[in-house]
């Protein structure tokens, strides 16, 4: 069943994993979203022109390969150019290098204007139920 909301998903920069990437579309899916997926291999002008021609409540980012900061930096700036000033900005995965510290990675996405940060290993049901009430649904 539908719940009118659509939902753009991709893998950002230079990553592939597209495993995550149909899990996340289909769990997203089953849950009643529309998902317009971009796949692997995506720059953040791919998620912003889906986000528009679509017009898409939510954008969800994933990176496995620890890059995630440095291909997630202005994109809250480049939506709101392109008009998409309210939509919900979502980012997970392996998304710095190394360990960090939680509190300080999620505070910087967050910064950078992200609604949501998920940690890796953060089951997409987690996520499906946090953009299920974000859009009141």
């Amino acid at each position: 069943m539908k719940n009118g909301k659509k939902v753009v998903i991709g893998v950002i920069g230079s990553d592939c994993h597209a495993v995550g990437n149909k899990i996340i579309h289909h769990v997203l899916e089953s849950n009643g979203f529309e998902v317009i997926n971009i796949g692997v291999l995506s720059p953040q002008i791919d998620f912003i022109n889906a986000a528009v021609e679509t017009k898409a409540d939510a954008i969800i980012v994933s990176s496995l390969y620890g890059h995630g900061e440095l291909d997630c930096q202005g994109m809250r700036e480049k939506c709101e150019e392109a008009g998409l000033k309210d939509i919900l900005l979502y980012v997970g995965g392996n998304i710095v290098v190394g360990k960090q510290d939680w509190s300080d990675v999620e505070s910087r996405f967050k910064a950078m204007g992200f609604n949501r940060v998920y940690r890796p290993g953060t089951p997409i049901e987690l996520t499906t139920e946090d953009l299920k009430s974000d859009l009141g649904i």
